[in-house]
């Protein structure tokens, strides 16, 4: 996806968004809701709060066909390494349902090829067994996939959406997506829910909305908001009934956008879903580096909702799949400075990459293990080499609406070639000037397609000039594309690969420990004035970040 697409679906983002929306009139056609706030038990609340550090959403959908123990084996294998800070694991494999072919019927699971195994049942007993806990991950609008065991994408709708095309939206997936506003829709999905709750011994689920927006018509998503909330209240009432039944509290979590802006745009009444108690976690973001946590917190306080902001690390933020450790415990500690109760890996590798490339899984490099043994907690990222970054923006095709596009990014920006500047910002979770006896070096390095006579930047740091420390003309990054355009994120990391060609400028500056502050922090960048007629006149910023460099 080319930067000109992106900028024209940030256009038709604010066009569809709440701020364009009118809503004369709009109390009239709302539906009777119920506004009653949801009891608790202590037992319930006891559940929710818990140890849980990193949870990790699997997506355990690949490597079917294989031997069976092979495959378990596999899909536990960094679980298991000693030192993981792992203490949830919620099951993301819906392909595997019989009832998407088409129906709920008495037997949901798909079996083994070569005996008759219950994935589900299996892997929640291996779960348990690790004394993890276990929550079932739901897609609320699913793509069409192939039938368990083959490959690629199918060309043929689901039977649901055949029989009953009023069920679904025309949008960006040529089959169309679920549609909430239908009583049906909602009624399916709830019996699919139960039939699940009733059957397995799960600790709770998971409403998925980041697979896939829309889930109520583009441009209508607030107006329709309160068919979500009623779902949202159904699968809350059904848990919690199950629940009683069975003497054991079933918790119910769901995974909106990263700030309170694009909930509202994409149809979310998450204010409504905090003050009834229909929810216990607020799973926040998927590809995104940075959070609102601050703004979730306000909308929780006084309930005993938890906030756990999430990492993709297959469609990743734009720039930065599978990056170094420093980025990952940047990103982490950033979150759990603003107030993270957990956070949660999604689409991470769950082997060594020698195993994963002979199961045919996802291969990253061992950095993943390595933030597995750190990122779970502030003490274990206290005094580590860190990186800082301002997240850049592109690279998510797959949704009509604001969940995962990261569209109100600031990376990639130009330069200004006017001598206005550019003001931008950059979080650091650490007390650097605190701290600044322990510190080797703080450094931030801004990466720039095109060759700006550097002597004429002026680079601020909190309103404090920096001093220039070096520069590399030859500096590679190959996940940096221009001048051609960005590619959908996703698709396995060897596909990254350096261009010998590319023309890309490294520039790093001193920062004085002493100006920097926890949380944020502002860069300036100004062209003051070019001292050669050479001199470009597009100097795009495609990188920032801050490197943190500890002594040993």
């Amino acid at each position: 996806m080319n930067r000109q697409t992106c900028k024209w679906n940030r256009r038709s983002f604010l066009r569809h968004s709440a701020v364009g929306i009118s809503f004369g009139g709009l109390a009239n056609q709302l539906q009777a809701e119920d506004e009653s706030v949801i009891e608790l038990s202590e037992a319930h609340r006891d559940a929710v709060n818990r140890r849980r550090r990193i949870t990790v959403q699997y997506d355990a959908n690949n490597a079917l066909g294989k031997d069976w123990i092979d495959w378990l084996d596999y899909r536990f294998s960094w679980i298991d390494e000693p030192g993981v800070q792992i203490d949830s694991i919620w099951w993301d494999i819906q392909p595997l349902l019989k009832n998407y072919y088409p129906t709920p019927p008495d037997s949901l699971i798909y079996e083994w090829p070569d005996e008759k195994t219950d994935i589900v049942e299996r892997l929640i007993e291996e779960t348990k067994k690790r004394g993890l806990e276990v929550f079932w991950n739901h897609r609320i609008s699913e793509v069409d996939l192939p039938s368990p065991g083959t490959k690629g994408w199918t060309k043929k709708p689901h039977p649901l959406k055949e029989s009953h095309p009023d069920w679904v939206m025309e949008t960006w997936w040529p089959h169309g997506l679920w549609n909430l506003e239908h009583d049906e829709v909602r009624k399916y999905k709830l019996d699919l829910l139960r039939h699940l709750a009733e059957t397995y011994p799960l600790d709770g689920f998971q409403l998925d909305f980041a697979r896939h927006v829309p889930c109520l018509p583009a441009g209508r998503q607030w107006e329709l908001r309160h068919h979500v909330t009623e779902f949202v209240r159904m699968v809350r009432e059904m848990t919690l009934e199950v629940a009683r039944k069975r003497g054991r509290p079933i918790l119910l979590a769901a995974r909106v956008p990263r700030s309170l802006r694009g909930c509202r745009a994409d149809g979310f009444d998450v204010e409504k879903w905090a003050e009834q108690n229909l929810l216990d976690i607020f799973t926040l973001g998927s590809r995104s580096l940075e959070i609102d946590i601050e703004d979730f917190r306000k909308i929780t306080e006084g309930r005993n909702i938890k906030l756990q902001p999430c990492s993709d690390d297959h469609h990743a933020p734009d720039g930065y799949r599978c990056p170094p450790i420093e980025v990952f415990r940047g990103t982490f500690a950033n979150w759990w400075q603003q107030g993270a109760d957990s956070v949660m890996t999604f689409n991470w590798a769950c082997a060594d990459p020698e195993l994963c490339e002979k199961m045919g899984g996802e291969v990253a490099p061992r950095s993943e293990l390595e933030a597995y043994r750190e990122v779970g907690s502030p003490s274990t990222l206290k005094e580590k080499d860190k990186t800082f970054v301002v997240e850049r923006r592109g690279g998510y095709p797959w949704a009509d609406g604001y969940f995962n596009r990261n569209d109100d990014s600031p990376l990639p920006v130009s330069i200004p070639s006017d001598g206005s500047a550019l003001d931008l910002t950059i979080r650091i979770a650490d007390a650097v000037r605190a701290e600044s006896r322990k510190i080797q070096s703080v450094v931030l390095a801004a990466l720039v397609f095109g060759e700006p006579d550097i002597e004429s930047l002026d680079v601020r740091c909190n309103g404090t000039k920096l001093t220039l420390k070096s520069s590399d003309l030859e500096w590679k990054d190959p996940q940096i594309f221009s001048p051609k355009e960005e590619p959908a994120s996703g698709g396995r990391f060897a596909r990254y690969q350096v261009n010998p060609k590319q023309k890309l400028l490294r520039i790093d500056y001193e920062i004085d420990p002493q100006i920097c502050q926890v949380g944020r922090n502002r860069i300036e960048i100004r062209r003051t004035s070019d001292s050669t007629s050479e001199a470009p006149d597009k100097v795009e910023l495609e990188k920032l970040e801050i490197e943190l460099n500890y002594k040993r």
